[in-house]
């Protein structure tokens, strides 16, 4: 679905993505995961052209991107913002219907309602505006909005980021379902090793604008993928095994 072919991005005298080869099967479920600054959203954005390589090529089912329109090569993917960026003077089935809009196409209400529902949303919340809704139910409407055109490929930079604990799993979950009912290729950018291993099934880590591991969350778990991998793995493992301490803690006599 997509491939790396030493691609490059220099902003000035910094190299925010160092000469990625890569590749990405179509139906996979990747995570890309590395400290602030490592090229993360970088990446993604070469990928829909928002960036542009400074080297090398960046391709699209076989399609190089550099050689493609643009706007129509976004409107065949599917984008969730972290800042969700709805249309706050839209309603939200203005918001979700924008897509398709611009390309020349209008949704029909009853496929807004199907969009609505696919991200476990009432229908009936098509009619309301933004601010009436809670930040779980505006993300989700992202989701929805991202869905709207039908894409094969979904891109998402740190789409649950600003959400509380129980609404960001609860979304991620939902994520992961439509991948699976879908049929997606889906890549999500996160500095969430936990939410990486929990809903990937391939694990990308940046450092330095380069792909210092590529593992399965299993073998990460494993003790593979090398120290920068591991440094990330380790909060979460630390976590889980101190609330275990606590846990104990709490059944001792």
């Amino acid at each position: 679905m997509i491939a790396f072919e030493a691609a490059t991005r220099r902003f000035g005298d910094v190299t925010a993505v160092d000469r990625v080869g890569l590749a990405i099967a179509q139906g996979s479920f990747v995570a890309l995961v590395g400290a602030s600054g490592s090229g993360k959203s970088t990446l993604l954005k070469l990928v829909n052209a928002i960036e542009a390589p400074s080297s090398g090529r960046v391709l699209v089912q076989g399609e190089d991107v550099a050689t493609l329109d643009p706007p129509a090569h976004r409107r065949r993917i599917g984008y969730v913002f972290q800042s969700i960026g709805l249309f706050p003077h839209m309603s939200v089935a203005e918001n979700i219907a924008i897509g398709p809009r611009l390309g020349g196409d209008k949704l029909p209400s009853g496929r807004i309602g199907e969009l609505l529902e696919l991200v476990e949303l009432e229908p009936a919340l098509a009619a309301r505006m933004p601010h009436e809704l809670s930040g779980g139910q505006r993300q989700r409407v992202g989701v929805a909005r991202a869905l709207a055109n039908g894409p094969r490929l979904l891109l998402m930079d740190e789409p649950f980021g600003a959400l509380d604990p129980v609404t960001r799993d609860a979304l991620g979950r939902r994520v992961r379902a439509l991948h699976d009912r879908l049929g997606l290729t889906t890549v999500m950018v996160t500095h969430d090793m936990a939410e990486a291993l929990l809903l990937a099934d391939r694990v990308l880590v940046m450092e330095a604008g380069r792909i210092v591991a590529d593992e399965i969350p299993a073998s990460l778990l494993a003790g593979k993928g090398g120290d920068a991998a591991q440094g990330l793995v380790a909060v979460p493992r630390e976590q889980a095994e101190r609330l275990a301490a606590m846990e104990r803690e709490g059944e001792a006599p």
